[in-house]
């Protein structure tokens, strides 16, 4: 390290001897001396030893200055300060949002089961959670549960992929016409595209056609209606029929339905696919709703399952990393559109861990909890709302969901692939 430019340092014209040009440069290592990282720099740099060797004639530099780009950072921006001092749930100030949230702004929330927690955690905030396919006025709590109505904010079930966001947004808002497959089993009627969503079936097809009718024209009313659209993105993994070219939210013969090897095709989306897949569906939402702000988070939750043929460790690995960075391409890219690291919260190294179930799958209670207070919190703090004082309220646990994960109550069809590695 030497003299800024600037500064006013005298040197010999005479080169010193190499001993000598080895005392100078110990006395500058062991006498220079940062006292303030955060903001402006006060250097001392005591050149006594070098004065005997005749290159610098000024002992003493003391001069207030910027450094160096990293000198003007705050102390998130370095691990120690930010990271390994702190302990571990006072580490605050993850996510850096671009909107504020106001309690009046209607929200709406899609994607893996993991964009369960957000609708919850808005509703039990009294933030304006949309739904927009509610059950009939008669209808208990318990069975709209059932029934998966209030999951997310029309009853699309699950959507885990970025490509099946864009197949929902073409179909609600006319671009293509949703296929005429139906799934029939003892008699009921499946939808292949939301094979769960009622526990017994339809009584028949055309049930099911009206239904989803229903849940399209639902689907459309939250997009036109709603200032904020959370997605979540969940998988990278998906199955289409190659024939129809359209794709499933679960593998045929899983959830409902056959198998068939000559329709079923299994394809895990590189990145230019979901990023390609995301820009049509925004701009569907963009073009229906120009006001539309997009929040995307990375579910952590590992996979249940993988059909790549690598070790599911190392296929989550994969499929979470190209999520994580089209979220982030998202959101260096676009000023409508932001992420929020829910990810990382879960999944980072420094909390050990600790966020997990025993199945090092499923993400406890407490875990939620500092994710969404780390989202309030952060927003609070960006924009000075107070919110961050706001103590989280759960809601009540139904008496009964259908597919529910056994930690939290999510409403996840990807859990029912657990079963078939049971049979091993």
């Amino acid at each position: 390290m030497g003299p800024a430019s600037g500064e006013t340092v005298a040197r010999s014209q005479t080169r010193p001897a190499r001993g000598q040009r080895q005392q100078c440069a110990k006395a500058l290592v062991s006498s220079i001396n940062l006292r303030d990282l955060t903001g402006k720099c006060q250097i001392t740099w005591d050149m006594s030893a070098c004065e005997g060797a005749g290159h610098v004639s000024r002992a003493t530099i003391v001069k207030e200055r910027e450094m160096n780009p990293y000198s003007a950072l705050p102390a998130s921006a370095f691990w120690r300060s930010a990271v390994a001092e702190p302990a571990r749930h006072d580490i605050a100030g993850l996510w850096q949002p671009k909107f504020l949230i106001e309690r009046t702004d209607n929200v709406v929330t899609y994607g893996s089961c993991f964009a369960q927690h957000i609708g919850r955690a808005l509703k039990a905030r009294k933030y304006r959670w949309l739904s927009t396919e509610n059950p009939p006025e008669d209808v208990s709590d318990e069975t709209a549960s059932e029934y998966n109505y209030r999951v997310f904010s029309s009853r699309t079930a699950n959507i885990y992929t970025a490509t099946l966001l864009l197949q929902w947004a073409r179909w609600s808002f006319g671009k293509a016409e949703a296929p005429d497959e139906v799934w029939l089993d003892a008699g009921r009627a499946v939808d292949p595209f939301r094979p769960r969503i009622e526990p017994d079936g339809f009584a028949s097809a055309d049930e099911m056609r009206r239904m989803r009718g229903v849940t399209l024209r639902a689907f459309r009313k939250s997009v036109l209606e709603a200032r904020y659209f959370v997605f979540t993105l969940g998988l990278t993994e998906r199955w289409i029929n190659g024939q129809g070219g359209y794709e499933y939210p679960m593998c045929p013969g899983t959830a409902g339905g056959r198998f068939d090897p000559e329709k079923h095709q299994f394809e895990n989306l590189d990145y230019n696919r979901i990023v390609t897949a995301l820009e049509e569906a925004f701009d569907i939402f963009r073009a229906a709703n120009p006001g539309l702000r997009f929040i995307l988070t990375v579910s952590p939750v590992p996979l249940t399952a993988t059909a790549s043929g690598q070790h599911v460790l190392t296929a989550t690995t994969q499929s979470k990393s190209v999520l994580r960075a089209v979220a982030g391409h998202f959101a260096d890219r676009c000023d409508d559109v932001d992420y929020f690291p829910s990810y990382e919260i879960i999944t980072s190294p420094v909390f050990r861990g600790a966020f997990f179930e025993p199945n090092l799958r499923s993400v406890k209670p407490k875990g939620v909890d500092f994710v969404m207070n780390s989202f309030f919190r952060d927003m609070a703090t960006k924009f000075g709302t107070g919110e961050a004082e706001a103590a989280p309220r759960r809601q009540s646990r139904p008496k009964r969901q259908p597919l529910a994960d056994s930690a939290d109550d999510l409403v996840c069809e990807e859990q029912l692939l657990a079963a078939f590695g049971d049979r091993k």
